[in-house]
């Protein structure tokens, strides 16, 4: 018998996903937590450039066990390897790179999604939480794609697809595509579309656990 826990994708899967639909070419920044995941994941015969904002462009696949390089890590503190060709510079200029509008495609986690593409992914705002937006305000506001790679529900089942975000905003009207364990989700004006679900995901099942009223394409 098949339970609700095991309907849908694996993390895995979502993040394969979204290696998927990047374009060849595409220069992609990836957020901390499932977006990691998608630097594993690029199809053959594709060429995708990926940029981490702590100084590194061409940032290849996880190491293997063993072969770690401490002082090769991505933004999230984690070992990572480097494709023939990369390069490494400084933070300010990292941003630079950001800010300027020179990356296609930034992948984000989430807490958040508004049904007007609204996105809040740094913070819960309770006492002691994270104190800082960091560099997520700025992926969202100078990359020209937002993409989020999220589980569709919290753990305990709340919605993270919400007509109005709760917690501290990173970017208002920024996301354009949601990536979940249940559904791709294209943000648009005029409201959220369904472009795909996965195995086993009905649209009213879906709906049922979405907060925002969801359109079939």
């Amino acid at each position: 018998m098949v339970t609700e826990k095991q309907i849908g994708w694996n993390r895995g899967e979502m993040a394969q996903k979204v290696a998927n639909d990047i374009p060849d070419g595409s220069y992609v920044n990836l957020g901390i937590g499932i977006p990691e995941l998608v630097a594993d994941r690029v199809p053959e015969g594709i060429e995708v450039v990926y940029h981490t904002e702590n100084g590194l462009l061409g940032m290849g696949t996880v190491p293997a066990a063993g072969s770690e390089d401490p002082e090769l890590i991505n933004a999230g503190k984690k070992c990572v390897t480097a494709i023939p060709g990369a390069s490494y510079f400084h933070h300010a200029d990292s941003f630079t790179m950001i800010r300027g509008g020179h990356l296609d495609i930034s992948v984000l986690g989430a807490l958040q999604i508004s049904e007007k593409g609204d996105l809040a992914n740094w913070s819960t705002g309770k006492p002691g939480a994270i104190p800082a937006v960091g560099g997520a305000m700025d992926l969202v506001a100078g990359v020209k794609n937002v993409w989020v790679i999220t589980e569709h529900n919290t753990k305990d089942g709340k919605f993270k697809l919400v007509k109005e975000c709760s917690f501290p905003l990173t970017g208002k009207g920024v996301v354009n595509t949601i990536y979940t364990n249940l559904a791709i989700i294209d943000v648009k004006k005029t409201g959220m579309f369904v472009r795909e679900m996965a195995p086993g995901v009905s649209f009213e099942f879906l709906q049922e656990k979405t907060e925002i009223m969801l359109k079939q394409i």
